[in-house]
């Protein structure tokens, strides 16, 4: 093994940090925090099949697991990555091996020992085809090689570097999970996944509820927690009900504590509602984005592609129809992502150069409908879309985009659907359109959806590269990104990455990843976690 680079969490920081925070005004005294009680969580996202995220691996799923599941690290408000499972790790000078270093004084709720075979097992189980995992066995893809050193000490050997590795174990969907559990039956396990986390799954009630319990052994907080040992509350109520309105006034009335999903007229008015805060917490990643499908006719063709983007008025819909809650991204990635590109030049509605464009590209007739044809056939574009991940407010932007669309001849099908039935149109190749969000750490999410290897789909039937684009150069640039630990070429290189996916017409960006939580004033100490944004309620605590 090659010489190590060690990541160290000196003492000295903190008592600097502490000097600092001294010289500072006196901040106004904080409530003190009372312990009891049960928190009531709304969720418009669907209800997960299963609970073990490394199954699938979808953000319906990150939100509760996020609850019991706990991760070898995590991020801080900066940005920066800090130990959680893990106390610190060390790379190897060629990137191919890192070791980790493991608390020793932490158990699964089962009474399991978390230790490096857990770990290892873990491991296992996301790469095992049988767990049908899709963002969990793309993240730990590179991972050839699994050593329990010692109980507190595992080694991962690579079969190339990985400098996203940290940012991918940072995921609920790479959580750690209780080895003993993971041997029974996966019906059994998605039932009642074991973690180490602060809640553990004590009932669920299909298409109603999930209810969790406070793990009273509870030992294993992140670095950026507020307090130490158990959860102050009793317990979460974790309640599924998918229409928005029935959610905000369930809030309003104080039915329930806390709703994700919003509709952004209700962000709005809530402002006003001295009862109810907002905590706006936008996905990291991509930017949600509708991909065009280069795989297959009309858009095997750029000049349908550009074509299609110059005729998309995307910017008045968001205006009209969000409130001011979505500011329009011009970029692949989210505006957390500091590798992402804005590029408003490469979106610009033009009607007439779309005309054109069709025109150039042999779509020259129009039928009796409006739509144009080529040889005989409609430029017809099918749009499946999910009900379950697309607000109302959304759908009605796809609306929209539809008719600025059919102003310059294509037929734009929208398929409202559900997720298992949306997922089935991606898995057939039945779509020429879809909004997809993807949820992932850092800019490496690139290489998940653009690298040509993701056409491939995993074990669980998903394939993220949605456009199906397949550019040798692209790829070689994607992999270039992933292996160089130098932060400055690895931005240099995502620049690259994105001017090309741009330019060739891939992707139509839209905004932000969507994540906002309304939640009751008496709710205090929620926030959500630095990582892929889904709520935490280790600190939080009701003040009522």
């Amino acid at each position: 093994m090659s010489a190590p680079r060690t990541v160290l969490f000196p003492l000295a920081f903190a008592a600097s940090a502490a000097l600092l925070a001294g010289c500072t005004a006196a901040p106004e005294p904080a409530l003190e925090p009372v312990s009891g009680g049960t928190l009531v969580y709304a969720t418009g996202d669907a209800e997960p099949g299963c609970l073990d995220p490394h199954v699938g691996g979808n953000y319906p799923q990150a939100l509760i697991s996020t609850q019991y599941i706990e991760s070898l690290v995590s991020k801080n408000s900066d940005g920066e990555i800090i130990p959680w499972l893990a106390t610190e790790w060390t790379e190897s000078d060629d990137g191919l091996t890192w070791d980790f270093t493991l608390r020793d004084d932490v158990n699964f709720t089962d009474g399991t020992p978390f230790d490096a075979e857990a770990v290892k097992v873990n491991v296992e189980h996301l790469k095992d085809p049988a767990t049908a995992s899709s963002t969990g066995y793309l993240a730990v893809g590179k991972i050839d090689g699994i050593d329990a050193v010692e109980p507190d000490h595992v080694r991962f050997t690579l079969s190339a570097p990985d400098s996203a590795l940290l940012e991918s174990f940072s995921q609920p969907w790479v959580g750690i999970q209780s080895p003993t559990a993971l041997e029974r039956e996966q019906a059994v396990n998605c039932e009642s996944p074991v973690g180490t986390g602060p809640f553990v799954i004590s009932d669920w009630v299909k298409q109603q509820s999930i209810t969790l319990e406070r793990n009273e052994n509870y030992n294993s907080a992140p670095d950026d927690a507020q307090h130490t040992g158990p959860a102050l509350l009793d317990s979460l109520e974790w309640r599924f009900i998918p229409d928005a309105a029935t959610r905000y006034a369930a809030l309003q009335s104080g039915d329930v504590d806390v709703i994700d999903n919003a509709q952004p007229n209700n962000i709005s008015s809530a402002t006003s509602d001295s009862g109810i805060e907002e905590l706006n917490a936008p996905r990291p990643g991509a930017s949600n984005r509708i991909e065009l499908n280069s795989g297959k006719a009309p858009f095997d063709d750029i000049r349908v592609r550009e074509a299609f983007i110059r005729a998309a008025d995307v910017t008045p819909g968001i205006e009209s129809l969000f409130f001011g809650t979505a500011e329009r991204s011009f970029s692949v990635l989210s505006s957390v992502e500091p590798a992402g590109v804005s590029s408003p030049d490469a979106f610009t509605t033009d009607a007439d150069a779309a005309k054109t464009l069709l025109d150039d590209a042999g779509w020259d007739t129009i039928d009796s409908d409006g739509y144009r044809t080529k040889d005989g056939e409609r430029l017809s574009l099918v749009f499946p879309v999910s009900t379950n991940q697309s607000i109302p407010a959304e759908q009605s932007l796809f609306e929209q985009i539809q008719a600025s669309a059919k102003d310059v001849g294509f037929e734009v099908t929208l398929q409202p659907t559900d997720l298992s039935s949306w997922y089935g149109a991606l898995f057939t190749n039945e779509y020429n359109l879809v909004s997809a969000p993807y949820t992932k750490v850092g800019a490496d999410v690139l290489r998940i959806l653009y690298h040509s290897d993701s056409i491939i789909p995993a074990p669980s039937g998903y394939y993220a590269n949605l456009a199906q684009l397949s550019d040798p150069a692209l790829d070689q640039i994607l992999t270039e990104a992933s292996q160089t630990s130098n932060e400055a070429e690895r931005q240099s290189l995502y620049a690259e990455a994105q001017s090309i996916i741009v330019d060739g017409f891939y992707v139509l960006p839209l905004y932000d990843q969507q994540n906002h939580y309304l939640y009751s004033t008496s709710v205090e100490g929620f926030r959500a976690l630095p990582t892929v944004s889904a709520p935490t309620f280790y600190d939080a605590w009701l003040n009522k």
